[in-house]
């Protein structure tokens, strides 16, 4: 496992975010790390995209990926702003290839069984489970985890703290994706105090979620 991977699996949840605007990076930043969650999947579904990577890595300690990477042309350009691990919706060959030419670890989508077979003849034990909470939840993923032991899920989309326990309870979920930390209108008012305040909020509830589950194990 990679240290970016490691990093992730050890907070057990990883905040995706859509920045609209770069200027709104260095208060998101600064956020994670005093809440206690130094990871970030920064999505290429703005034109603030790379911008807002590049001052996000400015951030002392912070891990910044780069999602919703679609193509390999965007891997170039997210390996170019500091990107340190990639995270695709779906399976691409192209996408793999890239980043693992680029040295960055890469978390494609893949929800069938096809898929995860491929993903695993490119080499690859982690996949993101999306969109999660219509393809199946965590039922399907624990019907996956069958016949593919070796695989990691980190399943996303439509993933809520009600639901988080479901996700988490599995051995074969690495973390969890989701927005539902980083509320978008703390986010553009750049409340730093408020969403350090949601943020850790949400480390103690996966914290708590990831005790209950050893406990009833």
């Amino acid at each position: 496992m990679t240290d970016a991977l490691a990093t992730i699996a050890h907070h057990g949840v990883v905040p995706v975010v859509t920045l609209h605007d770069a200027d709104h990076a260095p208060s998101l930043g600064r956020a994670l790390i005093a809440g206690g969650l130094p990871v970030a999947e920064v999505t290429f579904r703005s034109a603030a995209a790379e911008s807002s990577v590049a001052a996000l890595t400015r951030t002392p300690d912070l891990l910044v990926g780069a999602g919703t990477i679609v193509t390999a042309e965007q891997v170039d350009r997210a390996a170019t702003v500091g990107a340190q691990f990639i995270v695709s919706p779906g399976l691409s060959r192209a996408v793999v290839d890239r980043a693992a030419a680029h040295g960055l670890p890469v978390i494609p989508g893949a929800v069938t069984a096809r898929e995860v077979q491929s993903a695993l003849e490119m080499g690859l034990t982690t996949v993101k489970f999306f969109p999660a909470a219509t393809s199946g939840g965590p039922e399907a993923i624990s019907a996956l985890s069958a016949p593919f032991p070796q695989v990691r899920f980190m399943p996303t989309g439509g993933v809520t703290t009600r639901t988080l326990p479901d996700y988490l309870g599995l051995p074969s979920v690495l973390a969890v994706g989701g927005s539902w930390m980083i509320p978008s209108d703390l986010l553009t008012r750049q409340d730093e105090a408020a969403l350090t305040g949601t943020i850790r909020h949400s480390v103690e509830h996966v914290a708590h979620v990831r005790r209950d589950t050893r406990r009833r194990g």
